[in-house]
């Protein structure tokens, strides 16, 4: 009986599959950690998307900021704002943006209406 190309083929591909079937192994794999490992992880993530990027709309006198803020709240009430003092300004901060991307769409909506606004990434306090 002589084989034909195609026939030797499939049967080496069956074969083959075959094969794997019959040596296939099972196993189970435990992992034994400490449970402070997973708190700590936990902690790392929210420390590293803390505050990663704000927004800020202008700086000047104490007075020029609380009005400025509340214009912005009046304006933008799905951000926060907050005035910080940073030596001699008082600046006007907005919201909390885990992402470059997310800050520039809001930025955008800013700008409509506060047209010295911009992104920035704050310090982060040690």
């Amino acid at each position: 009986m002589k084989l034909k190309y195609p026939q030797i083929l499939i049967f080496s591909a069956i074969s083959l599959t075959l094969s794997n079937y019959s040596f296939a192994q099972d196993g189970v794999v435990i992992i034994d950690q400490d449970k402070d490992i997973t708190t700590l992880l936990e902690y790392k993530k929210d420390v590293k998307t803390a505050d990663l990027y704000k927004i800020q709309l202008d700086f000047g006198s104490r007075s020029e900021a609380m009005s400025l803020e509340q214009n912005f709240q009046n304006t933008f009430s799905e951000w926060p704002a907050e005035v910080v003092y940073e030596t001699p300004n008082y600046k006007v901060w907005v919201g909390n943006f885990s992402t470059r991307l997310e800050a520039d769409i809001a930025l955008k909506k800013i700008k409509t209406k506060f047209s010295k606004a911009m992104v920035f990434e704050p310090k982060k306090e040690d």
